[in-house]
């Protein structure tokens, strides 16, 4: 069995997916090229789950990167995972493949691993990535969520996408989408924000229940430099708690804090753009957290959003205003 193959989870579909990834969002002030560059690093080091969305602006750079290792032998296309999210400007179902055509041409690749809706807000389609009207204020739109994953079945039919899921759903969402009538594929996975303070300890207990793999980002925190996070956070990865055992394991808070939801089968989303965090991150895989560490650091949940998206609340379709 192969490195990859040994740390991955099988989806409901049959295809396999690495559980551990790079993510690949970043603030406009860092640049293009450090994110080409770190994508290599990663690949070099071991990285074979690569996330991105057409969103981050710098599908191109991780396009390259990905096609020079792969024209210099360090791994083939079916070696690496490589998953992208539709925007919520391209949810009527005549825009979702050509979305994701788009991203593909950018990428230099045939097919994504994975295609992910990538928030359940409809926005009025254009070349804005918020559409506003005169006054300033987001132009929502009203499409069925359940016509916009027919759309995404259609991409896996064509062979465009291997596998299809979604991300920020809520348990309500995803019943919508399990339940409707003529489903041809359910969601591989739901992508939400889960780390320490937001442990979406009964999002996970569902999905688990629906053969749903729960993929968590920001799972290290999230950087406050970027426009969609919450500022005066507290800073997950000072956490006494976590820098304990982080201690008690002669590891970093951050290597503690993945290999957590690892023990807890969630797929897990790590981003850094330096070499040396990259190549920490990635060393999860030969320690174990005792059941103690598991019920310690369980606690430490306080329902903590990083992600700041109150400018959709007012969305018919905004998440978070249920439970989980």
């Amino acid at each position: 069995m192969s490195a990859t193959r040994l740390f991955s989870v099988k989806l409901n579909d049959g295809y396999f997916m690495p559980v551990l990834g790079l993510g690949t969002s970043a603030p406009p002030e860092v640049a293009k090229s450090k994110v080409e560059g770190a994508i290599e690093t990663a690949i070099d080091v071991g990285y074979r789950h690569i996330d991105s969305s057409c969103v981050y602006l710098n599908e191109e750079e991780i396009g390259k990167a990905i096609q020079k290792k792969i024209a210099n032998g360090t791994v083939k296309r079916d070696d690496i995972f490589f998953s992208s999210k539709l925007w919520l400007t391209f949810f009527r179902p005549k825009l979702v493949q050509t979305a994701l055509e788009m991203s593909l041409r950018k990428l230099q690749l045939s097919y994504v691993d994975l295609f992910l809706i990538h928030f359940p807000t409809a926005l009025k389609p254009g070349e804005e990535i918020f559409p506003k009207d005169s006054h300033g204020k987001i132009i929502f739109d009203t499409v069925d969520l359940c016509s916009t994953w027919e759309a995404l079945e259609k991409c896996k039919e064509a062979g465009l996408a291997k596998s299809i899921g979604v991300s920020n759903f809520n348990r309500r969402q995803l019943e919508m989408i399990l339940n409707k009538s003529g489903l041809k594929y359910k969601p591989v996975c739901n992508q939400v924000e889960c780390h320490l303070y937001l442990n979406q300890s009964k999002l996970l207990e569902f999905c688990k229940s629906k053969d749903i793999v729960l993929i968590a980002y920001s799972a290290l925190g999230s950087d406050p430099k970027k426009d969609w996070v919450k500022k005066d956070n507290p800073v997950l990865l000072e956490d006494p708690v976590l820098n304990a055992i982080a201690d008690k394991h002669q590891r970093t808070p951050a290597q503690v804090a993945l290999r957590y939801q690892l023990q807890r089968g969630v797929v897990v989303l790590a981003k850094s753009f330096s070499e040396k965090r990259i190549q920490e991150n990635f060393q999860v895989f030969d320690f174990q957290l005792t059941p103690e560490d598991m019920k310690t650091l369980d606690g430490l949940n306080r329902n903590i959003r990083f992600l700041n998206v109150t400018l959709f609340a007012d969305h018919p379709d905004f998440p978070f205003h249920d439970e989980y």
